[in-house]
């Protein structure tokens, strides 16, 4: 199995350079080569320098630059789109979900899912440190909406933690639409659409301190974006013969 793992990072130089080393650290441990690109969302700080020079050192790692900052969901799509992996999986930046939870997922996988999605809220125990506790009730206040909206039963969509079998993977990225914070909805919601197996994996996970989110103003948003999910599938934009033109060149 080759593993494609995609980073989508804006302004993280901070700590990109200690997330790869845990990154590559893994790898070694368990003797894969993998695909690993950080994807640039137009970062204004030294995260392109970071990473290119971690990649100088290390075979397998690479930069991909966005056209300018478009945003977490225009993020993942770049990197997955540019990924040929047989198991194409996304993290974010900071390793809320550290990386040796991307076992569960490819275990998963290997257990015959198309798409897993880590999840904090099967076995909250596995939270190391949560959330605040307004950022909980909005979190879960979105997931009711997402009920309603997409009929998504998941307990979890948001987690930055998911991996795609490379067939589910070509079928949903060339049709994801969303760009900013709503685009995970989006996926699940096309995977569902499509009828590829969808597991709910409970991860290990920390609540990192700076997130860009406003639970309101991107809350809001994301809401809407549901709307236009909801639309778009309603006007045949994830139609089969919308998903044929997505991947023609």
């Amino acid at each position: 199995m080759q593993l494609s793992l995609v980073i989508p990072a804006y302004n993280e130089a901070a700590r990109i350079g200690a997330s790869l080393e845990k990154i590559h650290t893994f790898l070694q441990s368990q003797g894969w080569k993998a695909d690993v690109i950080v994807v640039n969302d137009g970062s204004t700080d030294e995260t392109a320098a970071i990473v290119n020079g971690f990649a100088a050192r290390h075979p397998g790692f690479r930069l991909l630059d966005n056209p300018g900052n478009r945003g977490k969901g225009y993020s993942v799509r770049n990197g997955m789109l540019h990924a040929s992996g047989d198991v194409l999986l996304f993290s974010d930046a900071d390793l809320s979900s550290p990386i040796e939870e991307s076992l569960k997922l490819l275990n998963a996988i290997d257990a015959g899912a198309d798409v897993a999605i880590g999840s904090r809220w099967v076995q909250t125990q596995l939270q190391t440190r949560r959330q605040p506790l307004y950022r909980q009730l909005f979190g879960r206040m979105f997931n009711l909406a997402l009920r309603l909206i997409l009929g998504l039963q998941f307990k979890d969509t948001q987690c930055g933690f998911k991996a795609f079998r490379q067939q589910a993977a070509r079928a949903i990225f060339p049709l994801q639409q969303i760009e900013r914070w709503g685009f995970d909805p989006e996926l699940l919601f096309l995977a569902r659409k499509f009828q590829f197996r969808v597991v709910e994996v409970p991860v290990q996970w920390a609540h990192r301190e700076g997130t860009r989110i406003n639970p309101v103003r991107d809350g809001l948003r994301m809401l809407w974006e549901a709307l236009i999910v909801r639309g778009n599938s309603l006007t045949g934009k994830y139609s089969p013969r919308a998903a044929a033109a997505a991947k023609t060149p």
